[in-house]
């Protein structure tokens, strides 16, 4: 019994449908998970408000006498202060909200309740953004409401000491008449960040009469205005010039896709240059390997067979297989994601205590041993039906690869930029994001963002292309139309990513890579689409991040 061939394959599949309720299970606690977290994109959002503030505060350098007047900039917002200060409200009614819920889920002692250290983070984020809010009320002349804003903390019993004396430090500095307590300057430089504590600091010294502190700190304002600026126009100038040539390249793909569906009397010949002839794949054929054979033949990787135009044909092996291989990755993915922090935590250290070196070692080191283990799962898993598995994917020197991942990178831009406006629609504050976020902005050390750029512009795109496109959808073309196979391939690679926020911007671009993989048949198109998106999104969280200091 134990060696019939259908006892086997039935006790197989068993084994593939428990691990994939766990699969599931996980899946489902994740991104439940990341509802209660903040989105990423506000903190980002705080951060880009803060580049423009400072952008705002520059002047052009005028001979004597001349006069001084503001350069329009369409790249600018018309008014920086009142979108900042309608940016952070956003923001901290997010925070008031979170933390309203932790307090009933604490009051109800419910299982889901909020670690209380979780919750005085929060609290003390909502008290920074109070003090923040009063400045920007205050230098837009509604001191009273500024007062107001900054007594919220000094109110607040979980607010921290220096908190607590900033604000009182605040509200001195703007009562009627003034009142200087000690020790002001070092509370504003150590609580406060960038235009907010150049605005405060520019108070203090202006009621003390420091006039050489004043007239320093305003040419260090300007030299930091100026370097804002620079950074200002080039993250948003790059943006509408890329949104630009993705909608034209985007208009392009449209026309030659409609025309390739007129009814034509001669046979179209496939053309795989991105900017030409955008042919659809040939139709999927059926299936000649069952689940049932026991003895699959095995695949020779000529370069012959594989030039075949279908992608299909050379999918050998059975739905079960993709169905194992993507369990398997998906089970190895949450094993390695919780050994190293179980390892920490043995060990007695405290990541939140870690630097940001230590913490992309850790992220490099993890995301290295997963794609360790998830090629290991694709050689054990394809050995069966290839004889030299990696020769199977379709990664050629040759070709309009180049072309075409640039292209699909462009065509990216402008369809995830709207889909990411939509979902901010939908889930407002709340969804999660990606936890390298906070730890790309804040590496400034050479070396850990060096770690940090050649782990998501490498690593990343090199393994999760080999597993998404080009093993994954490769395979479904085998049992679905092209489009279901890009479409559901796109779904599952912005669910691995396990946060609700990114799950329908994941998808677009997920779709946008699958699209430029079937058309090129060359995984380095979508590789190299892949690294640029996440060298755009890097470089530009370093940009951002410079504005938080």
């Amino acid at each position: 019994m134990a060696n019939d061939p259908q006892f086997q394959q039935q006790r197989y599949r068993l084994v593939l449908m428990i691990l994939t309720v766990i699969v599931t299970f996980l899946i489902g606690v994740e991104l439940m998970g990341s509802w209660s977290q903040p989105k990423a994109q506000s903190q980002l959002n705080l951060y880009q408000s803060d580049l423009l503030l400072q952008a705002s505060e520059w002047q052009p350098v005028v001979e004597e006498g001349g006069q001084t007047n503001p350069l329009p900039n369409p790249l600018l917002e018309a008014d920086p202060m009142a979108a900042a200060l309608k940016t952070y409200r956003q923001v901290r009614s997010s925070v008031q909200a979170d933390l309203e819920r932790m307090e009933t889920a604490a009051a109800n002692a419910s299982d889901d309740a909020v670690p209380l250290a979780q919750q005085q983070n929060r609290s003390q984020f909502r008290d920074s953004l109070d003090l923040r809010i009063g400045i920007l009320l205050a230098q837009s002349d509604q001191v009273e409401d500024a007062i107001s804003a900054w007594s919220l903390p000094v109110r607040s019993q979980t607010t921290d000491q220096p908190q607590l004396a900033t604000a009182s430090v605040l509200v001195g500095l703007w009562s009627d008449p003034p009142q200087l307590l000690p020790n002001a300057q070092q509370l504003l430089q150590s609580q406060l960040s960038g235009w907010f504590r150049d605005q405060a600091l520019e108070r203090l010294y202006s009621l003390s009469q420091r006039q050489a502190d004043l007239t320093t700190l305003q040419i260090n304002q300007q030299v930091a205005a100026s370097n804002a600026l620079v950074r200002v126009v080039t993250i948003n100038g790059l943006t509408l010039v890329g949104n630009g040539i993705g909608v034209m390249i985007l208009l392009v793909w449209l026309v030659q896709a409609w025309r390739q569906r007129r009814p034509t009397k001669e046979p179209q010949t496939p053309a795989p240059h991105p900017m030409q002839d955008f042919q659809s794949p040939p139709a999927n054929q059926a299936l000649e390997q069952t689940d049932q054979n026991p003895d699959p033949p095995t695949l020779d990787e000529s370069d012959v067979y594989l030039s075949q135009t279908g992608l299909a044909k050379s999918v050998l092996w059975p739905p079960t297989l993709i169905w194992q291989v993507m369990v398997l990755w998906f089970i190895a993915f949450f094993a390695v994601s919780l050994s190293i922090p179980l390892l920490i935590y043995v060990l007695g250290v405290k990541p939140t205590a870690l630097g940001a070196r230590p913490q992309a070692y850790l992220a490099f080191t993890n995301y290295a041993l997963l794609v360790g283990v998830g090629l290991s799962i694709l050689i054990w898993s394809l050995k069966g039906y290839l004889s030299s598995p990696f020769r199977w994917f379709r990664i050629r020197w040759r070709g309009s690869w180049f072309l075409w991942g640039i292209s699909g990178y462009f065509v990216a831009l402008p369809l995830v930029i709207i889909i990411a406006l939509l979902n901010q629609k939908i889930l407002g504050d709340q969804g999660g994001g990606n936890p390298l976020l906070e730890l790309i902005i804040q590496s400034q050390d050479p070396v850990t963002a060096g770690l940090l750029f050649i782990m998501v512009a490498g690593l990343a795109p090199f393994f999760e292309e080999i597993l998404f496109r080009g093993f994954f959808l490769t395979s479904l073309t085998r049992y679905l139309p092209m489009w279901g196979s890009i479409g559901l391939s796109g779904i599952v690679f912005a669910i691995a990513h396990l946060n609700l926020a990114d799950i329908l911007p994941l998808t677009v671009l997920g779709c946008v890579l699958g699209v430029v993989y079937s058309r090129s048949r060359n995984l380095l198109s979508s590789m190299l689409l892949h690294s640029l998106w996440n060298s755009g999104s890097f470089l530009s969280l370093m940009i951002l991040g410079s504005s938080a200091g």
